[in-house]
């Protein structure tokens, strides 16, 4: 099994009295997790939220009859939460009436929308977002060397548990999870019937990672209007699938200050949707590819060592663009990104930003240099 880095913020919240709620995309891992941390203990109860019996227990449960169900048991592991109704409120009364219980849920996608987790259980969770595997998880259970080697590999293909060990059976493993656990509980609890426009929307945007996106155009090109766009963009970002990027824009009047761009997690799935496979050499959107994935590692790596910064793009009206910006400790970092090593060196900022913003921190990642970024 590959360790995963979100493990150690997992144990550290093991001695705070919260409910534990991990969430991520189906199939990333969330499962395995926590069967491997709890394998060897022997005071825990694992809970399937997908199976009836367990809907049905918290259906019509009450804090004395789960206190029996639980016996000598400490640790409550809720999987697949997002089935159970109103999980939210009743972990709520489990959690107040049971101190000396540690509770966790696991949701994929929609658990925090569905069953509005937020509200029941203000200041009394800790949440965790599970991605799929990152360049340093990857790295760790192999080495610098051999990651770097791959990243052709990973341009194409992602970085899904599943698809990371399915060597040579990569390309059916993302067919199944793009076709049969993609959209299942966006239908399921958000009633879109027309998931022909849901794939139609993500075929779109898939074909526009690296540029701006409008939502207008996104909707004439859909057959949507641009508020169902929105919408339906606002749940995919909340299933873990999309997420969106603003622009940066501060002192000058050209920058554009609404745009956005928008990212898949992970290009394995991104390249599913648009069933192209073909190797990253004979591939005229690497550079986008390139983009997506550090865009996607880099707040994999954020994320997961809890570094809190603002991020976005920028751009002018007159096309003068950087990849990524980054503020944390009111620092701006601004970095290019260049599949070629070549085009890296003769890489450099636009004029315009550099003297508007003179104290910030500027760099190119490429191959070479990857591991600077996202270790």
């Amino acid at each position: 099994m590959i360790h995963r880095l979100i493990e150690i913020l997992i144990k550290k919240a093991m001695s705070v009295k919260k409910v534990v709620i991990i969430l991520g995309a189906r199939q990333v891992g969330k499962t395995t997790l926590l069967k491997s941390m709890f394998e060897n203990e022997a005071s825990f109860l694992w809970l399937n939220g997908d199976e009836l019996d367990v809907q049905n227990l918290f259906a019509s449960i009450s804090a004395e009859r789960f206190k029996a169900y639980l016996g000598s048991k400490k640790i409550v592991i809720i999987d697949e939460a997002q089935r159970i109704s109103d999980i939210g409120l009743r972990l709520k009364v489990l959690f107040d009436s049971l101190p000396d219980i540690k509770f966790f849920a696991t949701g994929s996608s929609s658990f925090d929308l569905a069953n509005n987790v937020n509200e029941p259980l203000t200041g009394r969770k800790i949440q965790f977002n599970l991605f799929p595997l990152s360049f340093a998880e990857l790295v760790q259970n192999s080495d610098l060397l051999t990651e770097k080697r791959l990243l052709p590999h990973r341009l194409v293909f992602g970085s899904y548990p599943e698809v990371v060990t399915s060597n040579g059976n990569e390309i059916s493993v993302l067919k199944e999870l793009s076709q049969s656990y993609l959209y299942k509980d966006i239908l399921t609890f958000e009633k879109i019937r027309r998931s022909d426009k849901l794939v139609k929307l993500l075929q779109a945007l898939a074909w526009q990672i690296g540029s701006q996106v409008s939502y207008n155009e996104l909707a004439q090109t859909c057959s949507m209007d641009a508020k169902t766009v929105e919408h339906y963009i606002t749940i995919l970002e909340q299933a873990f699938i999309i997420f969106r990027l603003g622009s940066f824009s501060r002192n000058l009047r050209n920058e554009l200050k609404s745009s956005r761009k928008i990212y898949f997690w992970d290009n394995g799935i991104r390249n599913a949707i648009i069933a192209t496979f073909s190797p990253i050499e004979n591939r005229n959107d690497a550079g986008a590819l390139w983009e997506n994935y550090l865009v996607s590692e880099r707040l994999k790596k954020n994320s997961y060592n809890e570094a809190f910064a603002n991020f976005w793009f920028w751009r002018t009206k007159e096309q003068q663009e950087i990849d990524y910006i980054e503020e944390s400790n009111g620092k701006l970092n601004a970095f290019e990104f260049k599949w070629s090593d070549l085009a890296a060196k003769k890489a450099h900022f636009p004029l315009t930003f550099t003297r508007a913003y003179p104290n910030a921190n500027y760099k190119v990642i490429s191959p070479e240099n990857v591991e600077d970024f996202l270790l």
